[in-house]
């Protein structure tokens, strides 16, 4: 799959946190516009982002290469009002996809956090590159709190390669948890959106993680269920036999069954508290 990519400038780099983020998060920071990964389940390719574009979501990308000045000069402007700056980074791509391998615009703002941290920040992504900045995140948490949330929507891989093809295979991001985990960093691994799993999938988190977030295509496209529909989602699941895993309460029981495994208050279900205190 090729993709197009720019360099751009762009005029703000925080973002008022609303809908889904408003719960405890101020900010929300896209160091990129686009993803590489072109998930087909992605709630994105419904925004007016990727709506009103010709090309294909996952075929474009952009750089913003000015992403840490502006964090640089955005968060030391809120800081002169005392607003607190609990930061969701990323929402709309993925902070850690292949490009930044290259670009490094994710590293760069971790090190301008270093100098102006936030008062936390949660890393979304389903990148095990996040474990090149291990330094940056260890000198970071003695600054602020953070969180590193890995999506691991599954234990099985031939599921991964229907819904996400050109997402980082499961068990390189587990590797990258337990790498995080045992450098002392707090850990989260989000099953967002969940997919059919085995009934083993709780295990394989077991010590390396200190939270679970558990998020479904019903309660986590921000729209209940509705972009999930407009992408095919209850089609692609019945076309591979998994229709009995397309259901709106499907959270509560994947919540009794993490919870057989896991100490009260570590696993969480989307639309509670956004991230622990």
């Amino acid at each position: 799959m090729g993709i197009e990519i720019k360099e751009t400038l762009a005029k703000k780099i925080l973002t008022e946190a609303k809908g889904y983020l408003d719960v405890g998060f101020t900010h929300s920071l896209n160091p990129y516009s686009g993803c590489g990964y072109s998930c087909k389940y992605c709630y994105v390719r419904e925004m007016p982002i990727q709506r009103f574009k010709e090309i294909p979501w996952g075929q474009w990308l952009d750089i913003k290469t000015n992403a840490a000045d502006n964090y640089r000069k955005e968060i030391i402007k809120l800081r002169k009002k005392n607003n607190p700056v609990n930061i969701f980074m990323s929402s709309a791509t993925d902070p850690y996809q292949p490009i930044e391998r290259k670009a490094n615009i994710s590293r760069r703002i971790l090190e301008e956090m270093i100098e102006n941290p936030p008062d936390f920040l949660q890393i979304q992504t389903r990148g095990p590159l996040i474990t090149r900045d291990i330094d940056l995140l260890i000198k970071l948490k003695e600054k602020c709190k953070v969180l590193v949330s890995m999506t691991i929507e599954t234990d099985r891989d031939d599921i991964r390669k229907i819904f996400a093809p050109y997402a980082p295979g499961i068990n390189l991001r587990v590797k990258a948890l337990k790498e995080l985990h045992d450098a002392g960093i707090s850990t989260q691994a989000s099953i967002s959106p969940v997919l059919p799993f085995t009934q083993e999938f709780p295990k394989i988190l077991d010590g390396i993680v200190d939270h679970i977030w558990i998020d479904t295509l019903s309660i986590g496209d921000g729209a209940m269920g509705k972009r999930s529909e407009r992408l095919g989602m209850p089609n692609l699941f019945h076309e591979h036999g998994l229709s009995k895993w397309y259901q709106k309460d499907l959270h509560i029981k994947v919540e009794k069954h993490f919870n057989k495994y896991f100490l009260k208050g570590i696993v969480r279900v989307s639309k509670q508290e956004a991230f622990p205190k």
